[in-house]
């Protein structure tokens, strides 16, 4: 049966939670609708995060971009939505969504947002370490 689009995020544990690396995903084929016209708008996402105890499954973040082929938004909601939904996934150290938007009327339009976890580089847990 062939996938479908998914809102759902999956993912798995972290294999070194005990170390700080980046994850980054290069996704230039993303879609959505202009809310205002109804016609197709493109995307090429930049996704870089270092993962804190969960990391993100590549398929099910095809397929969540997919869903969004169909829907109706403007270029800084989305690229809100996704780190948030994301954030909420994952929980990662840091993460950061930059959505390069291509050429509409003759203008281009970078959207980019970061989330930093408030804990990332302190001490966890009190016991000077982290946990």
């Amino acid at each position: 049966m062939p996938s479908q689009p998914s809102r759902e995020l999956e993912t798995f544990e972290n294999p070194s939670p005990d170390r700080d690396y980046e994850i980054a995903f290069d996704c230039p084929e993303f879609t959505c609708l202009c809310p205002l016209t109804g016609q197709p708008d493109f995307a090429h996402f930049h996704i870089t995060y270092v993962p804190d105890r969960q990391c993100v499954e590549l398929k099910s973040l095809k397929l969540y971009l997919w869903s969004y082929r169909d829907q109706g938004a403007f270029h800084e909601k989305v690229t809100n939505q996704i780190l948030d939904d994301l954030v909420a996934a994952t929980r990662p150290r840091m993460m950061e969504v930059r959505g390069e938007w291509f050429v509409r009327g003759g203008i281009t339009t970078e959207v980019r947002c970061t989330y930093i976890d408030p804990a990332w580089g302190r001490d966890r847990d009190g016991s000077g370490s982290v946990s």
